[in-house]
């Protein structure tokens, strides 16, 4: 498969992403029992999407450890990693990287198709809908309620390892760019407002200056996969991917 998650994040991130299921390596028992419980669809996409995870982290340089999940249900990394899971139907993926290069990391996968009926009111700003409706009428292909939808998930994926807080879907004000690509290939970035305070973690994670968010958006192969990188204090890691 194409690597397309790799292509929106920058080179000291590790990815790894699968069409289908993993195997191998082995669940650790106490990351199986989280699951049990489950339906099957539920273990399985927890399973493939640990499984990448351990194997990011193995590229990362890192002892394989259970990725337990925490009170958000995101997984508990490693002590200087920082990382985020996303998978849809079909398609897993996990991304890592050192604490030292990144503050925060935030990934999303979807299907490339519109939202359900009434959703994207729900998760979006008066002006979000507008700007879509526009995108839409311009390049009608991209599926761009459902791309607003996976940015915010990546935006919140930053946002909550950092602050410990919730952050709603009206609390931050979303614009896309579409940038010229290959055949068959849609992407672009998107600019991010926070329109709630920040909190003390998130503006020392920026250095104490402006929390400027920018990230990088794709859509093919029946995906959309948004991603969102906030550089670590010092890190001279440069644009946010």
């Amino acid at each position: 498969m194409t690597p397309l998650m790799r292509l929106l994040l920058p080179d000291h991130v590790e990815v790894t992403e699968v069409r289908g299921e993993l195997t191998a390596p082995p669940l650790f028992p106490e990351e199986a029992a989280t699951v049990a419980r489950s339906v099957g669809k539920r273990r399985r996409e927890f399973a493939t999407g640990r499984r990448c995870a351990r194997l990011s982290l193995a590229a990362l340089g890192c002892t394989a450890t259970p990725l337990l999940p925490g009170p958000s249900g995101a997984p508990g990394w490693p002590a200087g990693v920082v990382g985020a899971i996303s998978h849809c139907d079909g398609y897993r993926v996990a991304a890592v990287a050192h604490d030292r290069d990144l503050a925060g990391l935030g990934i999303d996968a979807e299907p490339a198709g519109p939202l359900p009926a009434g959703v994207l009111d729900a998760v979006s700003l008066p002006g979000e809908r507008a700007d879509l409706a526009r995108l839409t009428s311009a390049v009608p292909h991209v599926p761009w309620d459902r791309l607003l939808f996976s940015a915010k998930e990546a935006v919140y994926k930053v946002w909550f390892p950092l602050t410990g807080k919730p952050l709603g879907f009206e609390d931050a004000r979303l614009r896309f760019t579409r940038e010229p690509g290959a055949a068959g290939l849609e992407h672009g970035t998107f600019s991010v407002r926070l329109l709630v305070p920040l909190p003390p973690e998130l503006i020392r994670a920026a250095d104490g200056g402006a929390v400027d968010l920018t990230g990088r958006w794709l859509a093919a192969e029946g995906l959309v996969l948004t991603a969102l990188t906030l550089p670590a204090a010092g890190s001279g890691s440069g644009r946010p991917a």
